[in-house]
């Protein structure tokens, strides 16, 4: 099982930056890839940006030249690093962190998601 706590959502003019932080604790040595998503208000929860154990990354494509993921194993930390921030980022990010364990009932493994309660993030004038 693992636990995650988002921080650094606030109120942030367009062109401005801010960085999301995610701090994973409980079964860390479990996770296989991290990563943040974002969801508007009647919206989907779609991809930004994630990152796998061994360093791969991949972005979305508004994400791209504009936000920048990184994780500090030691601290069993995630980052997102966002610039040129636009009004139509505004949403909820949450952290995500994907887990291949056992399964409750068996010897076999399963793969396991486990979600963050987000963080807001409001681009506005």
């Amino acid at each position: 099982q693992v636990q995650l706590v988002e921080s650094g959502g606030g109120l942030v003019q367009p062109g401005g930056s801010l960085r999301l932080s995610c701090v994973a604790s409980g079964n860390t040595f479990d996770i296989t890839s991290m990563g943040w998503y974002y969801e508007a208000p009647g919206k989907q929860r779609l991809l930004v940006a994630q990152i796998t154990s061994r360093g791969r990354t991949n972005y979305a494509e508004s994400a791209k030249g504009r936000f920048t993921i990184s994780r500090d194993s030691a601290k069993n930390t995630l980052s997102l690093q966002m610039n040129s921030l636009k009004p139509e980022d505004t949403a909820v990010y949450y952290c995500k962190a994907e887990t291949l364990e056992a399964s409750d009932y068996g010897t076999d493994t399963e793969v396991y998601d486990y979600w963050g309660r987000g963080t807001q993030v409001t681009v506005s004038s």
